[in-house]
């Protein structure tokens, strides 16, 4: 993989985000943004476990996809406090994924502001996600397809990026939004996955109060170095074509995939983890390894 550094800078003016990031639909990594937000200096696993301590969080780890697994079904769930103790006392591969602040701590919005980054964005969905020391999140574009403001809080995070463009190479799994979930995409075996020599993306490092812009459809791993969480606001897709993607992922692919894993099982799992590979190579013209 040739993986260039994601662009940083201090602060940035809407004029130039829109004109060097968002237009030409470039990763960047923002500094300084968030300062005046109540949350800069509020926001830690302490403080989550203050104002949400009794709530229970759906929990996630890195165990492959089961047929008997729901779309984006959690694999636990814990009280908050409780969670925020396991983080701070051991690792752990438990991760908090797609947590609407707003539906389920709506006083936490005192502490942000709806940045005003020259696009619309979804109010409707502020999501936090957690995780614990070396916990990882498996390659995977979200399934509409959004262009996504990534603002970390507590701890450090490392990411790694790939554009659509980058489909190929990434031995994508049909009829879902993430890669084969056997690829180790810090230290990557070519002789198993190939095709990966060929894929080009962006990495850097999060820690608090960062703002990291994904632009639309973005494949992204992320790896926390630390404990600690982050909250992602969002804004629709602006191409026409990655929003007709995202219609269909949400109307149709999703349904269909878990129909399918109803009437073949864990058959259909296996038939796409081979499919992934199998396409990725004939794409490419690389001789199957048996």
């Amino acid at each position: 993989m040739e993986l260039k550094q994601i662009d940083r800078v201090e602060t940035i003016t809407k004029q130039d985000f829109l004109k060097n990031y968002f237009k030409p639909q470039k990763p960047v990594i923002i500094e300084r943004f968030i300062e005046d937000w109540p949350a800069f200096e509020k926001w830690n696993l302490d403080y989550m476990a203050d104002v949400a301590g009794e709530k229970e969080v759906p929990l996630y780890d890195d165990r492959p996809v089961d047929y008997k697994d729901g779309f984006n079904e959690p694999h636990a769930r814990m009280e908050m406090k409780a969670y925020v103790e396991l983080l701070k006392r051991e690792p752990t591969k438990y991760r908090i994924f797609l947590w609407n602040i707003l539906k389920e701590v709506p006083e936490l919005q005192k502490d942000y502001k709806w940045p005003d980054f020259g696009l619309k964005l979804m109010k409707g969905l502020p999501m936090l996600f957690f995780g614990g020391e070396d916990s990882y999140t498996f390659m995977h574009y979200d399934i509409d397809l959004a262009n996504i403001f990534h603002f970390h809080f507590h701890g450090k995070k490392q990411v790694i990026l790939f554009d659509q463009d980058q489909n190929d190479y990434l031995y994508k799994i049909p009829h879902s939004l993430i890669v084969r979930e056997d690829i180790d995409f810090i230290d990557p075996d070519y002789h198993q996955w190939p095709a990966l020599k060929k894929a080009k993306g962006f990495t850097g490092n999060l820690e608090h109060g960062n703002v990291l812009y994904m632009p639309e459809g973005y494949w992204h791993y992320m790896r926390y170095l630390t404990p600690g969480f982050s909250m992602s606001l969002r804004a629709i897709a602006r191409n026409p074509k990655n929003l007709g993607k995202a219609i269909y992922n949400v109307f149709v692919m999703r349904h269909y995939d878990n129909f399918m894993r109803r009437m073949k099982g864990q058959a259909w799992i296996d038939g796409k983890n081979k499919k992934a590979i199998e396409r990725t190579h004939s794409k490419l013209g690389i001789q199957q390894r048996t």
